[in-house]
């Protein structure tokens, strides 16, 4: 209320029902259990944060209106953009706003700067000044856009600001994709919030009727409101998620500077500098190598070193892995045909395959191959082992020798060291011979981790049962097959 206790046209940001609060609702009025059974190591990059949900909250509604820390206002580099939500703060702030801005002589793209609330409720105004989008440079602008939401969190984190309210950054007149930019936005703020959530209370996005959609969509990917949401949301996430940050990333930018480039701290560690080296840009430029195609012609002759060998395939996996986080593969993760469970016994990540669901007559495979580089570069860091489920698959499911070929020979290094085994579930004498002449003649390197497994009883000897997702229909056909042994088990209700 205002003094002559007329109703106050802003809004506190302490009454807005917070991103949480209307799933928890739901989830009691409907009485399921809001809090799932914990799936260990079922994990999205993103995971489920009770804390970091309770600072979020969507709200339809003018950011000008909003009673918090500061509101962020979206300019351009003179800071006298005339768009909606500029001419409201303008009008709402007062006369005094726009004098202030003129001490400011502008602002450039990506930056952040701040001025007095004035007339509004909110006690700062952060400025900042979205990119103009063209295809073309669709790689600066991300950068760009994720430098403002960084520099805004960062000015809010320096000034002790309790709460932010955010506007939809990215104007229309700047032909920003909406979507795209959503997911900059949303993981830009999640990120931070992981690192420095302890300096803000509420990070409330202010969106139009347009824009709440795209935020409703993508919201679950980068906050989550429980375990199950967050394992329906994983296949969804884009290829490219940025670093620990959030900021986009180009892996043939990367180049590494060290005090004595090309020596590892340790000299005896080979292996050491070998991931350094990693790091460095794949264009023959950031490597400082000669004459490319010379090289190729040296492989090709058989001349070329163990080593430059190594270095011409780190730089080809490279090339493989940019196109991977770069294209859209919704439709290849919608098959739900790999995806990454618990641990087996020895505490090593378990990677399943499922045979079934991938249809090789109708999907890109190439696209397939990318597919299996974006979800399983970061898993190969580590050990791990895969389940192959073969179990009713046709010639219309099996994989290719030549393809599989190819993906031994695309993958890094790691995946090959890290990979202690391979578990061929249901296999048939058919797929038993070929399964053989592959390890044996093709990629002699997998033959001693590949163990074939008859039954379900068998795989849970070495991986807990309660540590894998089963696919209903494996269970039915080892239930069959093999007695019904485990009836107890829940089937995934995901796959």
């Amino acid at each position: 209320m205002d003094p002559l206790g007329a109703p106050s046209q802003f809004v506190d940001v302490d009454s807005l029902p917070g991103w949480a609060d209307a799933y928890e609702a739901k989830q009691l009025d409907s009485h399921q259990n809001p809090v799932e059974k914990a799936r260990v190591d079922v994990r999205s990059p993103f995971p489920y944060r009770k804390d970091i949900n309770a600072k979020i909250i969507l709200w339809k509604g003018d950011v000008a209106l909003l009673n918090c820390t500061a509101i962020v206002n979206t300019s351009n580099e003179s800071l006298t953009d005339k768009n909606p939500v500029s001419e409201s703060i303008f009008m709402h702030a007062g006369p005094d706003l726009r004098d202030e801005l003129q001490k400011l002589k502008g602002c450039r793209t990506g930056e952040a700067k701040l001025t007095k609330g004035f007339n509004l409720a909110a006690r700062f105004i952060i400025h900042t000044v979205g990119p103009k989008y063209k295809s073309r440079y669709r790689t600066a602008a991300e950068s760009s856009l994720y430098s403002c939401y960084r520099n805004v969190l960062q000015l809010a984190k320096e000034q002790a600001m309790c709460s932010v309210g955010f506007c939809v950054i990215n104007s229309l007149k700047r032909c920003y994709p909406l979507e795209d930019a959503t997911h900059i936005a949303l993981r830009t703020v999640r990120r931070f919030l992981e690192i420095h959530g302890e300096t803000l209370e509420k990070v409330v996005f202010a969106v139009s009727e347009l824009e709440e959609a795209a935020y409703q969509k993508l919201l679950p990917l980068y906050f989550p409101r429980s375990l199950e949401e967050e394992i329906q949301s994983l296949p969804y996430l884009p290829a490219d998620i940025g670093n620990a940050e959030g900021e986009p990333v180009v892996p043939e930018r990367q180049i590494r500077i060290t005090e004595k480039p090309g020596v590892p701290d340790d000299a005896s560690d080979e292996e050491g500098l070998e991931a350094d080296l990693s790091f460095i840009g794949s264009h023959a430029f950031a490597r400082m190598e000669g004459d490319v195609d010379k090289q190729r012609r040296l492989i090709l002759q058989g001349q070329l070193s163990e080593a430059a060998l190594q270095k011409q395939h780190q730089r080809n996996y490279n090339r493989w892995l940019c196109q991977a986080r770069a294209e859209d593969l919704s439709d290849i993760a919608s098959l739900k045909a790999l995806y990454q469970t618990g641990v087996d016994n020895c505490g090593r990540t378990v990677m399943v395959v499922v045979g079934r669901n991938i249809p090789i007559t109708l999907i890109d495979m190439e696209k397939a191959l990318l597919y299996f580089i974006h979800v399983m570069d970061h898993i190969a860091v580590k050990e791990y082992v895969l389940v192959y489920f073969h179990t009713l698959t046709n010639d219309y499911n099996q994989l290719d020798s030549n393809f599989l070929k190819k993906l031994y020979d695309v993958v890094d290094a790691k995946y090959k060291r890290n990979l202690k085994a391979l578990y061929f579930v249901h296999p048939t004498f058919r797929s038993k011979v070929s399964a053989w002449f592959f390890t044996t003649f093709t990629v002699s390197g997998l033959k001693d981790k590949l163990h074939y497994v008859e039954s379900l009883q068998q795989l849970f000897t070495a991986i807990p049962p309660e540590q894998i997702d089963l696919p209903p229909f494996v269970l039915e056909y080892d239930a069959r097959e093999n007695g019904p042994y485990y009836s107890s088990y829940p089937p995934s209700p995901d796959l």
